[in-house]
């Protein structure tokens, strides 16, 4: 009998056996490769089919839009010379999770960029932060410095820096722009739009430590500004505000402003005042140096009105130049207050009257006329009205209706008190006389063309103004000082008390400002320049520290238009100035 080898499976096994039926298995594997199939073709779908707003999250989180900075425009002066421009400049930035630093590098990083390390410290470890500005707009040199320290996480950026050649002089005409090249001050911010231009932009791939990989297409590119040609020139304005500045220091003066104007095309040839400040260099600047005090500042102008006072009664025909005034005894009362003279004239001419500057004279030549025809010269005359000057900061001054005037302040408004007005607006005045009669707008921009004034005199009362005006200047004149070597002059000095609290204070606390308003030359004007020196303390008579600035400026600047000399001789020059009226 064979022998029977009975094999016992596995399957029989208790502990081995399968509850689970076997097509509930295969269902099972077939399910799992469904899946995977499914997921498979979703991948593909995702990868080739419909990939865009994945692209586009991918682009969102390491695309950038790189703003491209535009060129300011240039400022230049009437002879094409740059007074503004912008130059390239590198702004060094970090990103401070990435920054690998040693204490070695810190504080050279520290000295180059001219930052307190403990400063610098702060910004390297700002937390939360993947941009950080370390300094704006250093120079090349620095820059270089930086980038051979090899410090990780420290980057830097093409931008653009505002230069000014030259600085305190024309700061008060130029301006300044901020750290981003916006307009804050003068011509950079009046002209704003004009010079900034539109800026750029361009679409790239960064990586995570902020290095382009690749351009992204959509590049704009950027649009300079547009140049702007003003009218100042250079040469003049630096040499009215070098001899500015030394007038202000030689009387210990707080301050001083100069105006010249070309009476024919009514350009702006110059305006500066001091103190000032480079707008090169900002970190020392204080609040006081902004002031444009020749455009924003008023003050009542004392005597340099005269002359408006003077015109009006010629043009009336209530006086005549030789007509006689008596000024004796040096002083006339009216409703109760004193008006007088610094001496004792006696009987003047109408002439004489502006020559020896007389209050009294120009008093009663002033109560002949009613207030309301006073007014109505002053207001041509552009007083009480802003200047149409395309500047920022330009005031109108103040000059009330002549209703309101008693007699007393008609009287004080005739030789300049009771009403205000800038230097810039006693400059403009002025062309009425130089302008036979007619006074003309004023630009600040470039005008090659002469300009056609709005009558205001005749030209006969403009012409007699001016003679009268080159006998105020001459040698038994208040402004004496004006004359010029070469050239006839013709101004009017003016001394006026400042507020002292709510009066003009006593002998002990007295302030003044010095004022010189004149032409030049006297038979056919050129140039109108206006002077003004606030609260000097070693004298103070206009004609004293206002009329010397007068006369070399006026001197230089026809010199530089090409005027020829109208004078074969030295003027004799008087050194003992007559006293001035307030």
């Amino acid at each position: 009998m064979s022998r029977r080898h009975s094999v016992h499976p596995y399957s029989t096994s208790p502990l081995l056996a399968s509850r689970t039926p076997a097509w509930r298995v295969r269902l099972l594997v077939v399910l799992m490769g469904l899946a995977f199939g499914v997921l498979g073709l979703r991948a593909a779908y995702i990868q080739v089919v419909a990939n865009d707003f994945f692209l586009r999250q991918g682009v969102v989180r390491f695309t950038r839009t790189l703003e491209l900075p535009a060129s300011r425009g240039r400022i230049l002066d009437r002879n094409g010379l740059i007074m503004a421009s912008s130059v390239p400049a590198l702004s060094i930035w970090a990103i401070p999770e990435d920054v690998q630093i040693d204490k070695k590098n810190l504080q050279t990083l520290s000295r180059l960029l001219e930052i307190p390390q403990d400063e610098l410290s702060r910004k390297l470890e700002a937390e939360g932060k993947n941009f950080v500005w370390i300094k704006r707009q250093v120079n090349e040199s620095i820059a270089k410095q930086v980038t051979a320290l090899g410090i990780k996480g420290i980057y830097q950026r093409k931008e653009y820096k505002r230069e000014y050649p030259e600085g305190e002089a024309a700061a008060h005409v130029l301006g300044m722009t901020n750290v981003e090249e916006k307009g804050q001050e003068g011509i950079e911010l009046a002209f704003d739009e004009v010079l900034a231009g539109r800026t750029g932009s361009r679409r790239v791939i960064k990586d995570r430590m902020g290095r382009v990989v690749e351009d992204a297409g959509n590049h704009i590119p950027p649009v300079s500004g547009q140049d702007v040609q003003l009218s100042i020139d250079s040469k003049i304005q630096f040499f009215a505000y070098q001899k500015l500045r030394d007038a202000v220091l030689e009387h210990k003066a707080k301050a001083g402003s100069i105006v010249v104007l070309d009476v024919v095309t009514g350009e702006v040839l110059a305006l500066a005042n001091y103190p000032s400040f480079d707008p090169n260099k900002r970190r020392s600047m204080k609040t006081d140096q902004l002031r444009n005090r020749a455009l924003t500042d008023i003050f009542e102008p004392g005597s340099v009105m005269k002359p408006f006072t003077i015109a009006l009664a010629l043009e009336t025909k209530r006086v005549g130049p030789q007509s006689l005034i008596n000024t004796a005894p040096g002083r006339i009362t009216l409703d109760g207050f004193t008006i007088s003279d610094t001496h004792a004239n006696g009987t003047l001419t109408v002439e004489g009257v502006i020559q020896k500057s007389s209050n009294v004279g120009t008093t009663r030549i002033a109560m002949q006329m009613p207030a309301e025809e006073m007014w109505q010269l002053f207001s041509a005359a552009g007083f009480g009205q802003k200047p149409q000057l395309h500047f920022p900061g330009v005031v109108s001054g103040r000059l009330r209706p002549a209703k309101t005037w008693r007699r007393v302040e008609q009287a004080t408004m005739s030789y300049g008190y009771g009403m205000s007005a800038s230097l810039f607006q006693m400059a403009r005045s002025y062309t009425i006389f130089a302008h036979d009669g007619s006074i003309i707008p004023v630009t600040i921009l470039k005008n090659a063309t002469p300009v056609q004034g709005t009558p205001v005199l005749s030209s006969k009362t403009a012409s007699q103004v001016r003679k009268m005006l080159q006998m105020a200047a001459g040698p038994n004149g208040t402004g004496q000082r004006a004359q010029t070597e070469g050239y006839t002059v013709g101004g009017k000095s003016g001394t006026a008390y400042k507020h002292v609290g709510k009066g003009y204070g006593d002998e002990k606390n007295r302030k003044y400002r010095g004022w010189f308003v004149g032409l030049a030359p006297i038979e056919t004007p050129r140039v109108v320049v206006a002077v003004m020196i606030d609260e000097p303390t070693n004298g103070h008579y206009g004609g004293v520290v206002a009329a010397p600035v007068f006369s070399e400026t006026v001197q230089q600047t026809l010199r530089l238009l090409g005027v020829p000399p109208d004078m074969a001789v030295r003027p004799q020059i008087i050194s003992q100035p007559v006293p001035e009226n307030f």
